[in-house]
């Protein structure tokens, strides 16, 4: 049997155990712990998840077409975030919560932060933190789109969707998988690349009056070719007007005027002396309108000083339907032959009363049919895109 001076020796001690374990362990327990330790004990759980990412830690000049993917093994996400000074990249966690994938697209020069927790299934948790850089574009190496009509505009039933590159594209269909044409109500259309720095969309036949167009290019960062991306992801809105088609008949010398099917009007006109100056015929669109326009025919390649030559400084009500030179406009000088013979350098002329009505109530994407010669109206000769039947049309589409 222990002596009393025994048990009090063993209580003192004990309770010395006990005052220093109460004052030391508690303050070490206050301390912050470090990222994905807990605060359980003062040996933190180790958690079994472990995490990867696609794109290594500390990469530079990552290319911006790539994807970002986490991968989680012995555990399950609970959040990833990937994050740059413009913005947050978009992305989708997998059902089972074993993955994370971008769906949103990489800026150039961007320093980015990865960030992704996991836990395992004892409930210990694991973070994931990186950091990686894009490589930086030139403007050489990104392609601008531009639209017309521009936004908020209202045209005319033959207008089609144009959409114009700063640096051409070489990877039409890369490209074109990003651009969505959608109309109310909707209509059946189809895309045609004009060249690497213009793509049209047109309707099979003319647009319904009182369309609401929507052009949405989410090109950004997408590849274009040859090392270039889509620059800025844009978004168009317009309108279709009502409904006017003109038709001229080069042998009668007659335009009809048609509004909403209904004939309006019927002007006496005079068009391209044949055979030096003929008219094209076909289906032609007003490209521009000028209420006053310097006509100079050294811009189709005729000498001012040579017998056809001409230089008008003020001619009226003018608007354009070709690249080439081809306007409707006022032709005071030829009404002696308006309605009787052709007699133009390959305009459409009238007089100064029915060309002001034509240019008041005219607007841009209005259609005029030209019949009567053999010489075509071509696709890329202003807006002939109607010119083309449309199975073949659309044949020129990327996709």
């Amino acid at each position: 049997m222990r002596s009393r001076r025994t048990w009090a020796a063993v209580s003192v001690a004990l309770l010395m155990a006990t005052t220093a374990a109460c004052g030391g362990a508690s303050k070490k327990a206050e301390d912050d712990p470090k990222p994905g330790a807990t605060n359980s004990s003062s040996a933190a759980p180790v958690s079994d998840a472990a995490i990867t990412s696609s794109i290594a830690a500390g990469a530079r000049n990552v290319k911006i077409n790539r994807s970002v993917r986490l991968n989680v093994t012995d555990g399950t996400f609970d959040s990833v975030t990937v994050k740059s000074k413009s913005g947050s990249v978009q992305g989708s966690l997998s059902a089972d919560k074993l993955s994370w994938q971008s769906t949103g697209r990489l800026q150039p020069g961007e320093l980015y932060r990865v960030n992704g927790i996991a836990t395992d299934e004892r409930g210990e948790q694991t973070t994931y933190k990186s950091r990686f850089r894009t490589e930086a574009l030139t403007l050489e190496k990104q392609t601008f789109p531009s639209f017309f009509p521009t936004s908020g505009s209202t045209v005319g039933v033959g207008l089609p969707v144009i959409i114009r590159f700063d640096v051409p594209v070489t990877d039409h269909e890369s490209i074109q998988k990003h651009i969505k044409v959608t109309s109310v109500p909707a209509q059946v259309g189809a895309f045609h690349w004009i060249s690497d720095t213009e793509v049209h969309w047109r309707p099979k036949k003319y647009w319904k009056a009182g369309t609401k167009v929507t052009v949405d290019a989410d090109i950004d960062s997408v590849p274009a070719g040859n090392g270039v991306f889509g620059q800025k992801s844009r978004v168009n809105k317009f309108t279709i007007g009502r409904s006017m088609v003109s038709k001229v008949n080069m042998n009668t010398h007659q335009m009809k005027v048609f509004k909403n099917g209904k004939l309006i009007r019927t002007i006496p006109i005079t068009t391209g002396e044949q055979p030096k100056f003929t008219t094209r015929s076909g289906i032609k669109v007003i490209v521009e309108k000028f209420r006053h326009k310097r006509m100079n025919s050294e811009t189709v390649g005729i000498p001012v000083d040579s017998a056809d030559g001409y230089d008008l400084d003020d001619v009226e009500y003018a608007m354009r339907l070709t690249y080439s030179g081809e306007f409707v406009h006022a032709a005071p000088w030829s009404v002696g032959s308006q309605g009787r013979a052709n007699v133009s350098h390959g305009c459409t002329g009238m007089s100064t009363a029915n060309a002001g009505w034509l240019y008041d109530n005219s607007i841009v994407g209005d259609v005029i049919e030209y019949t009567g010669t053999s010489k075509q109206m071509t696709l890329s000769n202003g807006f002939g895109d109607w010119n083309v039947p449309f199975a073949e049309y659309a044949q020129n589409s990327a996709l």
